[in-house]
């Protein structure tokens, strides 16, 4: 296809771009509330999986046995599958199954657990001989999990959150397939519905972009606390 070609392919004039930039802010606003969210729960049940995995206590095993069986449940069930099971909790709890705040339930538990193994794999490779060093010199469990854990750890939790955050986009563009808004709501019903390739191609480009500059930013912020990074 020559220029003339792509040039009549794509009509950039029938971009409404008021419109795009709508969909460009309400899909940055689903992904920074759920990266958010699933980084904090995601972090929270890492620690869990890894401080009970060991356990003597019968029901802190049981614990482990049940939040491990969860996350990797959650962690199967492919994102379009899911987001339409949790309809019906989605309207008690957001009160609509429509619009940009509708997709963050579905969006947070697809995604926590899958950042909840990286993070339980990440503290798994911090030497077993600091933490007893820690211990053997009379820090509590708080002191291990902020002083040793969470700081050692870092570099790998940063980078983790950075590809569950690249991941969400994804999430959320799948999401407005079925009405959730965001650029995937408007690739879909402006774009492919109403066959205007340009509208696709533009909210494609964008959706590059973002993805693009999630991963830069995550990338120097790993570079500037790795110890590691000569």
């Amino acid at each position: 296809m020559d220029a003339t070609g792509i040039k009549s392919y794509f009509q950039f004039q029938n971009v409404d771009w008021q419109a795009m930039r709508s969909a460009t802010w309400e899909t940055i606003w689903m992904t920074v509330v759920a990266a958010i969210l699933v980084v904090i729960i995601g972090l929270l049940l890492g620690l869990l999986l890894y401080q009970t995995r060991n356990s003597q206590n019968g029901l802190l095993r049981i614990l482990n046995w049940i939040v491990s069986l969860l996350v990797n449940v959650f962690r199967s069930i492919p994102f379009i599958i899911l987001i339409v099971l949790l309809l019906p909790v989605t309207k008690d709890i957001i009160g609509t199954i429509i619009g940009p705040k509708a997709a963050i339930p579905s969006l947070v538990i697809s995604a926590a657990p899958f950042y909840a193994r990286m993070v339980e794999a990440n503290l798994r490779d911090i030497d077993s001989g600091v933490i007893e060093a820690v211990t053997t010199m009379g820090a509590s469990n708080w002191e291990v999990v902020t002083k040793v854990l969470l700081p050692e750890s870092k570099p790998a939790l940063i980078a983790g959150a950075t590809v569950t955050t690249i991941s969400l986009i994804s999430y959320s563009a799948m999401a407005g397939a079925i009405g959730a808004g965001g650029l995937g709501n408007l690739a879909y019903l402006d774009g492919f519905q109403s066959n205007n390739n340009t509208v696709t191609l533009v909210a494609t480009v964008i959706i590059a972009c973002i993805v693009f500059i999630v991963q830069f930013i995550g990338d120097r912020w790993v570079k500037a606390i790795d110890k590691r990074t000569i």
